[in-house]
């Protein structure tokens, strides 16, 4: 008998407490999103699970926790706080990032930069609020929509926050379909979401080639702390845009970046154990995060039609929604949006111009918020 309640308080049934119940309904809910309704699968179905995998009880001292050195998970979480993760998705998605309709139209990077204005309005926010500096920059880097540049900047500024924020971030990633459209509504009028987008010209490989180059240059020089994201980034793209390099190109494409992604959200969402994330911080990490993402939306559309007072060629002001760096998701949605109004009107590729345009933007912005708060 004593040996039977021994092995009883040791299993999970007997340490398990109210948050590791609330943390596993989140995880099932996350689950659930992802494939009943399959939004950003790819992303919340291993956070989900992960944080089922996080929240098992457990004794201490066993080597099994994800904060618990020489454990399994730990040495997976190496990846995220390291930054290795991020930078092997952000490779990944130069490979697969075509720049051609940004090319074509220049200005609409103008959009991508506007979107970013979420991200400084929740700095201060969060600085009101009584976070500490370098807590606030990395709560505020959510407001650019990129998960992966959200973990990047946690973990080299305020690393005990990397689970909140960066299921903070995902979320929000998963719930465009349902944030967006309305702020999109709201600030534009139906005139102006029938605005047609006239056909873009057809950049030359020459051009192409020539982007990645002066991209990385340009923008390293003004945040050099942006090096490890960009710099893959760029790097992904001239893979692909050069064509001699086929197998190299598909590889970060797929292979790499679908690895990178699987142990990144795992271990994500096994860092959310329940005596860690459930805590006042985290409640205010999650109203901050949708006041950036909201502002940053609402900002790029404003900024479209401010651009409208002043060029002849109008600019659908949907299309500045697209600024955030929620790749290819806020650019889907506004092209749904605007087939909503005229089902001819094609928006989607003026659309991935911005969408480009706000990954770059908010890799900046977080190289400039590192090298401030160090």
């Amino acid at each position: 008998m004593d040996l039977l309640l021994q092995f009883l308080s040791n299993t999970g049934y007997y340490l398990a407490d109210w948050r590791h119940v609330c943390m596993i309904l989140v995880g099932c809910l996350f689950i659930y999103l992802a494939i009943a309704k399959q939004y950003e699968p790819l992303l919340l179905l291993p956070i989900g699970f992960g944080i089922l995998v996080g929240n098992v009880p457990f004794f201490k001292g066993f080597g099994l926790g994800i904060y618990e050195e020489n454990s399994v998970l730990h040495y997976l979480y190496f990846g995220v706080t390291s930054g290795l993760y991020p930078s092997i998705v952000f490779l990944g998605l130069g490979a697969m990032t075509d720049f051609s309709s940004l090319l074509a139209r220049p200005k609409l990077m103008l959009l991508g930069a506007a979107a970013q204005m979420g991200i400084f309005f929740t700095l201060l926010s969060a600085l009101g609020l009584g976070f500490l500096p370098k807590e606030a920059a990395s709560i505020a880097i959510i407001g650019g929509a990129d998960g992966p540049t959200s973990i990047f900047l946690t973990a080299k500024l305020a690393p005990h926050l990397i689970g909140p924020i960066a299921i903070a971030a995902y979320s929000y990633m998963a719930l465009i379909p349902i944030i967006q459209p309305p702020i999109m509504r709201l600030l534009t009028t139906r005139e102006e979401r029938l605005i047609r987008m006239s056909e873009p010209r057809r950049p030359s490989k020459k051009e192409l080639l020539i982007f990645p180059v002066v991209g990385l240059l340009l923008c390293c020089f003004l945040a050099p702390a942006s090096i490890p994201l960009l710099g893959t980034f760029f790097f992904g793209n001239i893979m692909k845009e050069s064509g001699v390099v086929d197998r190299l190109a598909k590889t970060a494409s797929s292979s790499i970046i679908d690895t990178a992604t699987i142990f990144l959200g795992l271990t994500v969402g096994a860092s959310t154990q329940g005596d860690v994330f459930l805590t006042g911080k985290s409640v205010g990490i999650f109203f901050l995060g949708s006041v950036a993402f909201s502002i940053a939306t609402a900002s790029g559309v404003i900024f479209a039609k401010i651009m409208n007072l002043f060029t002849k060629e109008k600019i659908n002001p949907l299309l500045g929604a697209a600024g955030v760096s929620a790749v290819p998701g806020s650019a889907r949605e506004v092209h749904l949006t605007g087939l909503k109004e005229d089902p001819t009107n094609f928006l989607l590729m003026h659309a991935m111009a911005c969408n480009s345009s706000g990954v770059i933007g908010s890799a900046i912005c977080a190289g400039i918020l590192w090298s401030f708060m160090v």
